[in-house]
């Protein structure tokens, strides 16, 4: 024995649908995309944030230089600091123009030097 299934409301629209008369709209083609100027003016006074990782042209306004870059580092390093710590960390590394990654590795050649190590 089958549940009845619930109304949805919408059971009529479709015994009325016929496939063989529907036709994909054609003015898709025909319409353009708005300028990517006026996008931005759009989605910033709308309060959009951007997942875009930043690019040389947009690193000067605000924001720190792209730090995203290839450099077949592929394990992890989770510590906690301070936030004075890590705030002096990070403007090194972005004074040098490095990575974070190559900013420790730095670090650690240095300490290394100076301590020994293996």
């Amino acid at each position: 024995m089958a549940k009845e299934r619930a109304d949805l409301g919408f059971a009529n629209a479709l015994d009325e649908f016929n496939p063989a008369e529907w036709q994909p709209a054609t003015e898709r083609a025909d319409r353009q995309k708005p300028e990517k100027a006026a996008s931005r003016m759009v989605a910033e006074a709308s309060g959009f944030k951007s997942r875009e990782a930043p690019t040389a042209e947009r690193a000067g306004e605000g924001s720190s230089a792209p730090r995203r870059r290839r450099t077949g580092r592929n394990a992890q390093l989770n510590l906690k600091a301070r936030p004075d710590t890590i705030a002096a960390f990070c403007a090194v590394a972005d004074q040098q123009g490095w990575g974070l990654g190559e900013t420790l590795e730095k670090a650690v050649a240095l300490l290394e030097k100076e301590y020994g190590g293996s």
